[in-house]
């Protein structure tokens, strides 16, 4: 069986990741799983992704142009999904990137919104093949 099985993100601030992931996390059809004082869980089928803080940190900023993780891609249904949650996304915490490629900075046939957060997360919206 292929497929991940949880992805685990590292917050410094665990408040404002609540609110920033949760609304994205849920309009990308993931369900709150379980929560903690550290940290809360989403579930989308058998797979999911943790939001956590931890004494074990490095430093209080993500740079997703390190070594590492560069951004987590999402299923968003439509195109007129992707729309929709790209327009509301600086009411959240989200600030819309590649506005003059949007929706196809990806190229001509991939349409896509990309993301990125208060903490300088990256995530890419992508829309179902018509």
């Amino acid at each position: 069986m292929a497929g991940f099985h949880h992805v685990e993100v590292w917050v410094a601030d665990l408040h404002q990741a609540r609110t920033e992931w949760g609304w994205l996390l849920s309009e990308a059809g993931f369900q709150p799983a379980t929560e903690w004082p550290e940290g809360e869980s989403w579930s989308a089928g058998s797979a999911y992704l943790t939001l956590t803080t931890s004494p074990n940190l490095s430093g209080a900023v993500h740079d997703r142009r390190a070594p590492g993780m560069n951004h987590l891609a999402f299923s968003a249904g439509s195109r007129e999904r992707v729309d929709a949650i790209i327009e509301a996304s600086d009411s959240h915490g989200w600030r819309p990137l590649y506005h003059d490629r949007y929706p196809h900075a990806g190229g001509p046939d991939h349409y896509a919104g990309w993301l990125e957060n208060s903490a300088g997360f990256k995530v890419e919206l992508v829309a179902d093949p018509v």
